[in-house]
């Protein structure tokens, strides 16, 4: 692989391109995921339980992971399956307002549009993960998940504003198609890009045989084993509270759709500041401690939305203050987490094990959506909030004696044998 320039990867063309693809498509995604729930809620009139199961429709692909990784892993170029996801989420999320066009859209709809988009977001995410290596030098791992998180940042704070006001002049249905076209720039981007593939992973065994190679690598791996059971406690969660959250500043705070993508976009600034600062933060302080007091903070301070109350703007300012913190904890979380298992994984594991993870990691969090919207309408949304910063809290007993808190830089780690 082509060795980056030493001093930054702003002079690396292969980079800023697969950046620029990132940083667009995940701004459409921002849209889409305060659309989505609008739809259900404002056109719909969707329950809390409803808007639950929606949520849990995007994120059930990832039970499939390790299987999708597996399959992955024997394909030696990724690229073109990156490519095909994000061709297969364009089409999918045009048929959203051809549907409201024709007076047609339903629930059901919706359900499984979400499924399919996110099975497609899974052989895109378990690509990427061996497509990331091949694209950036192990000396610039820190740095390249620093921007790309930091673009990320972005656009959630620019993403919910922007989104709001599509929603709130043109439809939510409408505002879908900015996301669909973002995914046709990403994937125009990504076509353009001269990345030399890696080896394929020719070992002539089952898809479930491979499945389980993957599985058993991860559950056994001192530090992917205690960083899946941290970050599957933070998600489970996380996506009990997440999963009404929109509804809770609808419904509950009585903010308009702008209002809300505001606040969303303005507390989401933290998560910028989270990207830019994670790197020095665990330069000053060892990756462990800030990777263990993102997982105290973050859960913690989204039960600042419950405190809102006053005014409008009141509400709103409080309902942003809590994202910001969020925000800001969750970076500094996945930066230095992200990039502690790019270097402890094996090249020819990668996609069976970021599928493996996902399988876990991503795989609850339907269930915290269930469990959120059962809540919800069982002991109110507000209260189900609390529910979800303080169990989230329990994410940290995992790194507890793990090597994970102990590591300060990724110098002198290597992936184990096979």
């Amino acid at each position: 692989m082509r060795t980056l320039a030493a001093t930054s990867l702003w002079h690396d063309r292969r980079f800023r391109t697969f950046w620029s693809a990132q940083t667009v498509s995940e701004f459409g995604d921002r849209i889409t995921e305060l659309a989505l729930p609008l739809i259900a809620v404002t056109l719909l009139d969707a329950s809390p339980s409803q808007v639950g199961f929606l949520t849990a429709a995007v994120w059930l692909p990832s039970l499939a992971s390790l299987f999708v990784g597996s399959w992955v892993d024997q394909r030696r170029d990724k690229r073109p399956l990156m490519i095909a996801a994000d061709v297969a989420r364009t089409i999918l999320l045009l048929t959203i307002p051809v549907a409201y066009w024709l007076d047609l859209l339903s629930l059901g709809q919706l359900y499984v549009i979400a499924i399919l988009a996110g099975t497609a977001g899974v052989v895109f995410g378990t690509a990427y993960a061996s497509f990331f290596v091949r694209l950036v030098d192990r000396d610039h791992f820190l740095e390249a998940n620093g921007k790309l998180s930091a673009t990320r940042s972005i656009s959630f704070m620019g993403g919910p504003a922007v989104g709001g006001v599509l929603v709130q002049w043109l439809s939510a249905p409408v505002a879908i198609v900015v996301d669909a076209l973002s995914f046709v720039f990403s994937a125009i981007r990504i076509s353009r890009l001269d990345v030399q593939p890696g080896e394929a992973d020719e070992t002539p065994e089952s898809l479930l045989s491979r499945a389980r190679t993957g599985m058993r690598y991860l559950l056994k791996h001192p530090y992917l084993r205690r960083s899946l059971g941290c970050a599957t406690t933070v998600n489970f969660f996380n996506m009990i509270g997440m999963a009404l959250l929109v509804l809770y500043a609808s419904r509950d705070l009585g903010l308009s759709p702008g209002t809300i993508g505001l606040a969303f976009g303005i507390g989401s600034s933290g998560g910028l500041l989270g990207a830019v600062a994670a790197g020095p933060l665990t330069r000053i302080f060892g990756a462990g401690r800030v990777i263990a007091a993102g997982t105290i903070i973050f859960p913690g301070s989204m039960a600042l939305a419950v405190l809102a109350q006053g005014p409008d703007w009141v509400r709103a300012a409080v309902l942003a203050g809590g994202m910001f913190v969020a925000t800001f904890a969750v970076m500094c979380f996945d930066v230095p987490l992200n990039s502690l298992q790019a270097a402890v994984t094996h090249d020819h594991m990668r996609s069976r094990v970021a599928g493996a993870f996902s399988s876990i990691n991503y795989g609850v969090r339907p269930l915290g959506a269930v469990v959120g919207g059962f809540l919800g309408t069982w002991i109110g949304v507000r209260e189900t909030l609390l529910v979800s910063a303080a169990g989230g809290l329990l994410s940290v007993l995992w790194l507890v004696r793990s090597p994970i808190i102990r590591t300060r830089d990724l110098t002198g780690l290597h992936p184990p044998e096979l």
